[in-house]
């Protein structure tokens, strides 16, 4: 009988309800991506795995889970990331599978049908799909977005939340590793971390 390595023990020996719950301990804003059915019909769904890709080109990405419709139309299909406000629990609601009993307001004028009132929305073209298991990861290239004053609805730990204070005094303006930011490029020796 072949042996099994250890990484495919490891991976067999995770349960899944402690890896969701340990994936739902990063906070991240909730969105609603949106397209067109095959027969044009609009069409959202509630997502909270939303990545900036690359500003050059302008990339972003979502990953939704295979078996869902949304999943389905966006091969090859332009969508929509409408990053929900936190005046729009209702709606992330709407689109999880709780429908409202009226349609939330969209507007279905351009290439894509677009949420109103969101915190930011970006309008995608195809750009690239690739297999992530059980979930369809979607890059889009954006070619539209707008931004608004409004505060975000979040997602922490199974929960919609609402933003709190701010934390430290100092604005971030780049990434620490970054080049334009000189940790590496400015420095002339790296000091490793300190072992616990």
């Amino acid at each position: 009988m072949p042996e099994t390595s250890p990484v495919a023990a490891a991976a067999t020996a995770i349960d899944p309800r402690e890896l969701r719950n340990t994936f739902g301990q990063f906070a991240t804003g909730v969105t609603v991506v949106t397209c067109r059915s095959a027969d044009g019909t609009p069409h959202g769904a509630t997502v909270n795995a939303f990545t900036a890709v690359s500003l050059d080109p302008p990339l972003a990405q979502v990953t939704l889970t295979r078996s869902s419709k949304a999943a389905q139309y966006l091969e090859g299909a332009p969508f929509a990331i409408n990053i929900l406000s936190q005046d729009q629990l209702d709606v992330a609601w709407h689109f999880a599978g709780k429908p409202l009993p009226e349609e939330p307001a969209w507007t279905v004028d351009g290439d894509v049908p677009v949420l109103l009132e969101n915190k930011a929305t970006l309008e995608c073209r195809p750009w690239q799909v690739y297999d992530g298991g059980d979930h369809v990861i979607v890059i889009g290239e954006v070619h539209k977005l707008e931004t608004t004053g409004r505060e975000p609805l979040l997602f922490f730990g199974g929960k919609f939340r609402e933003i709190g204070p701010l934390s430290g005094s100092g604005h971030w303006h780049h990434c620490g590793d970054s080049l334009e930011a000189g940790w590496f490029s400015g420095a002339d020796s790296f000091k490793p971390l300190i072992q616990a």
